[in-house]
């Protein structure tokens, strides 16, 4: 497994200097190796004269140490201090004096001297920051934003929080970012992620006597973080690879149950059948044929299935809640792994004292996840790693919030998803995803492996049509045969 750990910004700070110690590494030491680990980053921009701001704590330091190589390597490089006049303490005093040494100055910031460059240095603000940024802070980080010129930031872009991925107030937008002895968690989803950029990781050479003293908050996962299904038996039947029942599809919004449905197809279901409204069986049938559909019997397909899907294209009226209750009381007396999303997830909130779920996959955008929790949208993006937690938490379920950087809790456990891109927004890519769970689940993987594969499968592909085509105007039925082919 190719996984990353990630950290809270506190259990980076309470044991770097310990295990940096265990490493045989000085402080200082450390705060070199992250200057030049922040100057081979610089080098991948090519700049010709790069501006460097500063703030005062130990990411200075370390900005100093790549100003002053970026100095000995010929280019041109200026650095200026948010406030000059602030005298630097311990290691960053001693990089400081290291630029002086140098024959660097430290000049005051003006938008001149941002007008002048043509690549930026961040390392304004550090992981210490909780409150809002500072005005004088503020105007200089709405600049460079203003700018539209590269960003390298180092640790964390400027004015985000390390956990939440929060801008507190307003933030740097990092073209790079490069991350020093632990991932820090708010990098990794929402909106942090957004502001990083590509995310750069270096350990500094401290990571094994790091790891051993930490605790990590959760782990990166990427398409290459799981191994191949892999060959199926040559005496397999169709039987053997489970029988899927996709519920969903209201009058009018035939569409998502069918996109979940043909997806579970392309993720390898052997058997998929469809409960829906009488109204919607031939526009899910039409084209696909390979697909059973039904709008009577449900205790009749419930018996017949392996695993369940609900959600997509419910509704939420007397059909969709009868539908709804009859599903939720059946999976839960036999046990049968369930996932269950859109409007079913809606349905779920209004009634959720009423249910203890058992196998279950709940995967909720922002908005879902707000009615699953009773918060505003707004609350659970501020903190999408506790509202994860507290959603598995509440429904004994596994929950997959979606989102870039989509989390995937299993109230003990919290995995994130590297891949994905923003051509991923688009209606029907939730119902697409939903139906690879299922068909995962129908084939034998155990609801966390389904909920983390499938996660993964889908925005893999999302990556990979997009570099193929571009972001804009992706259709979720466009990750088909783009799924099937990295299943096998």
């Amino acid at each position: 497994m190719l996984n990353k750990l990630i950290f809270t910004a506190k259990e980076v700070r309470d044991n770097e200097a310990l295990a940096a110690k265990n490493s045989h590494c000085e402080l200082f030491t450390l705060m070199q190796r992250a200057g030049h680990a922040a100057f081979n980053a610089w080098q991948d921009f090519n700049a010709e004269h790069t501006l460097v701001v500063v703030g005062h704590g130990n990411n200075a330091g370390d900005a100093y140490i790549t100003a002053s190589l970026i100095k000995q390597a010929g280019k041109r490089v200026t650095l200026c201090a948010v406030n000059p006049e602030k005298a630097l303490t311990g290691d960053a005093a001693k990089a400081f004096k290291l630029w002086r040494d140098e024959g660097g100055e430290v000049n005051a910031y003006t938008s001149e001297l941002l007008n002048r460059s043509d690549l930026i240095i961040d390392a304004m603000l550090g992981t210490g920051i909780t409150s809002s940024v500072r005005d004088n802070f503020a105007k200089i980080i709405n600049e460079i934003n203003a700018s539209n010129k590269p960003v390298l930031s180092i640790d964390v872009p400027s004015g985000i929080s390390a956990d939440t991925g929060q801008p507190l107030g307003i933030a740097i937008q990092a073209s790079k970012t490069i991350t020093f002895v632990g991932i820090k968690q708010g990098l990794t989803t929402a909106i942090g992620k957004q502001h990083c950029g590509e995310l750069i990781f270096d350990d500094l050479n401290i990571g094994p006597a790091f790891f051993e003293l930490a605790t990590s908050s959760g782990t990166l996962i990427n398409i290459k973080s799981f191994k191949k299904l892999g060959a199926r038996n040559l005496n397999s039947h169709k039987g053997t690879h489970g029988k899927l029942l996709c519920v969903g599809g209201n009058e009018g919004t035939a569409g998502a149950i069918r996109l979940s449905s043909e997806a579970a197809l392309r993720a390898g279901a052997g058997m998929v059948k469809v409960y829906t409204h009488s109204s919607s069986v031939v526009p899910v049938s039409i084209g696909r044929p390979e697909l059973m559909v039904t709008s009577t019997n449900l205790k009749e397909a419930l018996e017949w299935a392996s695993c369940v899907v609900i959600g997509p294209g419910l509704g939420q009226d007397e059909w969709a809640q009868k539908t709804f209750e009859e599903v939720i009381y059946y999976c839960q007396t036999n046990n049968m792994p369930l996932v269950i999303d859109a409007d079913a997830l809606n349905l779920l909130a209004k009634q959720a004292s009423s249910y203890t779920l058992k196998q279950c996959v709940l995967t909720p955008h922002p908005g879902e996840a707000s009615r699953l929790l009773s918060k505003t949208i707004v609350d659970v993006e501020s903190n999408r790693f506790e509202n994860a937690r507290l959603c598995a938490k509440r429904y004994n379920a596994t929950c997959v919030l979606k989102g870039a950087g989509t989390l995937i809790d299993n109230a003990e456990n919290t995995w994130v998803c590297e891949d994905g891109n923003a051509a991923l927004a688009v209606g029907g890519s939730g119902d697409v995803l939903t139906g690879i769970i299922g068909a995962l689940l129908a084939q034998g993987l155990n609801i966390d492996e389904a909920a983390r594969y499938g996660v993964t499968l889908h925005a893999k592909a999302g990556d990979i049509a997009s570099e193929r085509d571009g972001q804009r105007g992706m259709l979720p039925s466009d990750l088909f045969s783009i799924v099937r082919q990295l299943l096998n």
